[in-house]
């Protein structure tokens, strides 16, 4: 090599001659001082000799087959020094050709020390998956390694544990001491959590003060128990901070897969969901999420979605139960009861789902559905020359918004062809009771506007007594568990004529609800109640099938009252 390139070379790079045995044949100064061998040593020695066995053979064999070939090599090579240390360097192998015979005669390598970039490079990619303060792994790294332990438990099918740990007293700490004492007594924290895990487990923050814990391999729920009382323990001692004496507790949320058998982004909220009912019951506890809650939970919310989609696509609908006086034989009105037609399932009664419902605010829009329906099937009954008062079913949350009654006005305002009499309200005992003087403010608001109410479920509360003679509720229907077992249970029986004669007293319409057949009809007449509505009588029915029935219903003959002679 020309003499001034090489000096030139030597100036800016680590620099060597290597024979095509590999024996190095020249290093400059750069190359001794990085590797911390003197020349003496390197001249005449393998390149082996730099060897940091981080490279797998395949790496070097491959630079080997392009070199002999003629061919240049550049890639990163991790050396290691005299001392033991590694270094980086980025190289260029160069296989220097001989003109007469066109063969390889030697090799030259150029290189440069890149270890400060690669520290660097370290040092960044550890911060992306760790946090600073502590050292622990972030929320970032915290997914690979919930996977990884998912993964591996899934496959030896045992049981991990997800921990959502959050500090209590933290907040006092900061507030009390400064900043800088929180994140050392975040750090000890850290050392404690780490120091106390077994060699598989692992710990992450998340943020602030919160920290997420993996134990793998939960063989059962003694083990799960003492493993968080020791967490719980060794947060709990005291710690020095700058000479002060700080006390802090931890509250714990876990769940357990795979009994939550669910993604890693899941697990953790899930556990964090189990911390908070750790916080509210006093903290310095655990509590363990409950898998069949949860699934509860979804369901009704898969519901209430199922339902409300139900109501905007025109899947509800009302059908209808007469009341009949059994004496007379008259039809009195009926009673609307919602169904959903449901694609698949065919009609479905409210049972099956309004429960779910009755708890959010779709109750109300359905509420209000519901009466719009009736209000429009009255209208159209009544051009048809039948005037039948309808009854509603009203829930809890619809009944006690604060703006039930100028609501249920502009209801009224639609079909003002339809005196307001006509729409009969029921509302159950229970609610009723609940605020009896919201409850009665709100019956006499409505009542000015003509509507009636009836108290349904008559009996099933603990205030009946007291409560009636404030309720001004035009009717009272005796709860179908009742009637069902008057003919052979003498305690309904005697409950029945109890709630009769209650009404009564008090100037109140009673019917009775569910009767199921003539025999029934027979004993409630007997006790004084002549209007019932039950399967004994019709099942509801869509509103189409109304005027037939009502034209050809006849009453029992054992119903009617004896003619006169």
């Amino acid at each position: 090599m020309d003499d001034n390139y090489r000096a030139a070379v030597d100036a800016a790079a680590i620099f060597s001659e290597t024979d095509l045995s590999g024996r190095i044949t020249y290093v400059n100064e750069q190359f001794c001082s990085i590797s911390g061998y003197g020349r003496e040593e390197l001249l005449g020695a393998n390149h082996r000799i730099l060897n940091s066995g981080l490279h797998e053979p395949a790496f070097f064999d491959g630079m080997w087959r392009a070199l002999v070939a003629g061919k240049v090599w550049k890639g990163e090579i991790c050396n290691r020094a005299k001392d033991g240390s590694l270094y980086w360097v980025d190289s260029t192998m160069v296989p220097l050709i001989d003109p007469t015979s066109g063969r390889v005669r030697k090799y030259v390598s150029i290189r440069f020390d890149v270890t400060e970039k690669r520290q660097l490079l370290h040092t960044l990619q550890w911060r992306v998956g760790h946090d600073v303060l502590t050292g622990l792994p972030n929320r970032a790294y915290l997914s690979d390694l919930l996977n990884q332990a998912l993964e591996f438990s899934r496959k030896e099918g045992i049981a991990l544990a997800v921990c959502m740990l959050d500090l209590d007293g933290f907040k006092a700490v900061n507030d009390g001491y400064g900043h800088a004492c929180g994140d050392l007594l975040l750090v000890e924290v850290a050392t404690r959590l780490k120091g106390i895990l077994r060699g598989g487990d692992a710990v992450a923050r998340l943020s602030g003060d919160e920290f997420v814990l993996i134990l793998r391999d939960v063989p059962d729920a003694a083990q799960l128990q003492l493993a968080l009382e020791r967490v719980l323990k060794a947060i709990a001692a005291p710690y020095t901070i700058r000479d002060r004496e700080v006390s802090v507790s931890a509250s714990i949320g876990v769940t357990l897969f795979p009994l939550d058998n669910e993604d890693a982004d899941t697990l953790v909220r899930h556990a964090d969901q189990a911390l908070y009912v750790a916080k509210q019951r006093g903290r310095n506890r655990y509590h363990l999420f409950d898998v069949s809650l949860d699934r509860e939970v979804k369901a009704t919310h898969q519901t209430v979605a199922r339902v409300r989609q139900a109501l905007s696509k025109g899947e509800l609908c009302l059908h209808y139960q007469p009341k009949v006086n059994m004496r007379s034989g008259q039809i009195l009105g009926f009673e609307a009861l919602l169904r959903w037609r449901h694609p698949l399932k065919g009609v479905v009664t409210p049972g099956d789902f309004l429960p779910l419902v009755e708890q959010t605010d779709l109750i109300v829009e359905i509420g209000e559905w519901v009466i719009e329906q009736a209000m429009a099937q009255m209208q159209r009954w009544q051009e048809a020359g039948h005037a039948w008062p309808v009854s509603v079913n009203i829930a809890a949350r619809h009944f006690h918004r604060g703006d039930f009654v100028e609501r249920l006005e502009r209801l009224l305002e639609r079909h003002a062809s339809v005196p307001a009499h006509m729409l009969d309200l029921e509302i159950v005992e229970s609610v009723a009771i609940e605020n009896i003087q919201r409850v009665s403010q709100c019956l006499e608001a409505c009542q000015q506007l003509g509507v009636q109410f009836s108290l349904d479920d008559f009996g099933t509360g603990y205030s009946s007594l007291s409560y009636l003679k404030r309720l001004r509720t035009r009717t009272i229907k005796i709860d179908k568990s009742f009637v069902r077992d008057i003919l052979h249970d003498q305690d309904d029986l005697a409950l029945t004529q109890a709630v009769i004669s209650l009404a009564t007293a008090f100037g109140r319409q009673v019917i009775a609800e569910g009767l199921e057949t003539v025999e029934h009809g027979q004993v409630l007449m007997g006790l004084g109640c002549d209007i019932a509505q039950g399967y004994g009588i019709a099942r509801p029915m869509p509103p189409q099938a109304v005027i037939d029935w009502v034209a050809g219903y006849v009453q029992p003959l054992q119903w009617r009252a004896p003619s006169a002679d």
